[in-house]
């Protein structure tokens, strides 16, 4: 495809092209044209030009665009159930309780099962072969630890079949306006991660930010190297609002992934995050969302 398609008068991306296109392939999914037994993912050859190369060239896992007034439709481009991470991280987890969590996303049709790192390999044995990824937790839920235990947290958890790792931002950091320090900590990670192939999601917490604080946030996760934002842990004093989803999309920009964890519990809720930007929604109850139910269990 040639890039003049694709690229307008000032060299930025056409949107409305490239949604069309992203659309298409969403159709053809849904139509059928899934993955064969076993595989766990797949590329489509697309000439985007030289701003999105470089994109992919420094690492980004996928290339999203939003228009003006928000992000298409999620039925424009396939289920809502393929943006959700079906979430269980509370520390009474059982192991009944997490097979039952692997079973719904396999069931839904979920974009990964996110879990504590002590559950990974159970996960990543029951999900071999489907197309449903094993998500993580790192430095969770405070954020507070060292930068080599967070890195070491992560290797350990990719070895053990984790191919995403949320990890918390060092939020007392931030705060104190120590940059280099929280740049350095997710820097470190996320080399962790794409040494072994996996995505860093940078979760945050957004409660306890500034508005200001969320945007320096978003920018220090991106220059870093981080492949998503995240709003929230989900176990301190609120979650997801469109207000920050809309925020944290405008500091990262179009490439990056933004996640909205923490209180959203119905399809009402999902679409007003995806609308305001979101790529990915963390949710307890997504059970409920995809079957269009207001009713969970709220929250982690």
């Amino acid at each position: 495809m040639s890039t003049d398609v694709l690229y307008g008068a000032n060299g930025a991306i056409d949107a409305d092209r490239l949604e069309s296109i992203l659309a298409e392939i969403g159709a053809r999914l849904v139509a059928g044209q899934r993955l064969h037994a076993g595989a766990t993912s797949f590329s489509v050859d697309v000439d985007f030009g030289p701003a999105a190369q470089a994109a992919v060239d420094a690492g980004a896992c996928r290339l999203g665009v939003c228009s003006p007034s928000g992000c298409p439709d999620p039925m424009r481009i396939g289920d809502v159930a393929t943006y959700i991470d079906h979430t269980l991280l509370k520390p009474d987890a059982t192991l009944s309780e997490i097979d039952t969590l692997c079973a719904e996303a396999m069931e839904f049709g979920f974009a990964s099962v996110c879990v504590n790192s002590t559950w990974v390999r159970r996960c990543a044995e029951i999900l071999e072969g489907a197309p449903v990824l094993v998500c993580t937790v790192v430095g969770f839920p405070l954020g507070a630890s060292l930068t080599e235990v967070k890195s070491y947290e992560a290797r350990r958890a990719i070895e053990n079949g984790a191919c995403e790792v949320d990890m918390v931002l060092n939020v007392g950091a931030l705060k104190s306006g120590l940059d280099d320090l929280v740049r350095s900590d997710i820097a470190s990670v996320a080399a962790t991660c794409r040494s072994q192939g996996a995505r860093l999601k940078v979760i945050l917490e957004t409660c306890l930010l500034t508005k200001d604080e969320i945007v320096r946030a978003s920018e220090l996760a991106k220059a870093a190297g981080a492949h998503f934002v995240k709003t929230s842990t989900g176990f301190s004093t609120g979650g997801a609002t469109v207000e920050d989803i809309s925020l944290m999309r405008r500091a990262v920009g179009p490439v990056l992934g933004v996640k909205a964890s923490g209180g959203v519990r119905s399809s009402e809720d999902a679409q007003a995050m995806i609308e305001a930007g979101a790529t990915r929604i963390g949710a307890s109850a997504s059970v409920a969302i995809v079957t269009s139910s207001s009713s969970g269990s709220g929250g982690y």
